[in-house]
């Protein structure tokens, strides 16, 4: 297992990318920081391999971690970088400091979980010894890029819509609008408006959960293979 340690200032959002993380066959999450300092006396008493780290934190920004694994010496873990900072000079510095990988927020479990995988391969590839040709050094470049990203058709989705249709793609059950809001970094009424329209435009179908009392709480999946209509469900 790879052991990975989350650091996001967000609790709700390191949260589920814990979970994502779980879910990715070949890693584990072995904790949860939500600051600079706390990501530092996590990385020293839980030796994570991998870290997959914000740039915003409340103390010190994610470059300032970055730079201190660089100049403790030693074998420190790897990071990728997730965060919704996407001015260049960020990125650069990122990359500069060592960073394996740079996920731009937000983005769904696909993306996440495609990019462990090809996390993982390079891993695989760089752990053994001999030489290296200029093919082999190719190859270990590219496998940290993960899948190819096949050009969009002309008719795609705006990005944020297209996200949460991968989001509920992903999801094991029907999902919500709070839930898609954290998961991707949105507000709650940025989610609803989005889920509305692909609801209206047949992309995906609404969940009605019934509990004892109240209002159905609205949830969506995709659309039943044989076009079926919507289940409704109880909530005891």
């Amino acid at each position: 297992m790879i052991r990975t340690l989350v650091v996001d200032d967000d609790y709700r959002v390191a949260k589920i990318h814990a979970a994502g993380i779980d879910r990715v066959p070949g890693f584990s999450c072995v904790g949860q920081a939500h600051s600079a300092a706390e990501a530092r006396q996590a990385v020293a008493d839980l030796a994570p391999e991998l870290l997959l780290l914000d740039i915003y934190l409340p103390d010190e920004d994610g470059l300032a971690i970055l730079r201190g694994l660089n100049s403790a010496g030693g074998a420190g873990p790897d990071c990728i970088v997730i965060t919704a900072a996407r001015d260049l000079e960020t990125v650069r510095t990122a990359m500069h400091l060592g960073a394996v990988y740079y996920l731009v927020k937000p983005f769904g479990f696909a993306q996440l979980r495609d990019q462990l995988d090809a996390y993982r391969r390079w891993r695989q590839q760089t752990s053994g010894s001999g030489d290296a040709d200029q093919a082999t050094v190719d190859a270990l470049y590219n496998l940290l890029k993960g899948p190819a990203v096949k050009s969009p058709p002309a008719a795609a989705l705006p990005p944020t819509m297209q996200k949460i249709l991968e989001a509920i793609q992903d999801a094991p059950r029907p999902i919500g609008a709070s839930a898609l809001a954290g998961q991707l970094g949105l507000s709650r009424p940025t989610a609803q408006r989005y889920l509305t329209e692909l609801h209206r435009r047949g992309a995906i179908r609404l969940h009605l959960e019934y509990g004892r009392a109240g209002r159905p709480v609205h949830r969506y999946a995709m659309p039943d293979p044989g076009g079926h209509a919507p289940t409704k469900a109880t909530t005891v």
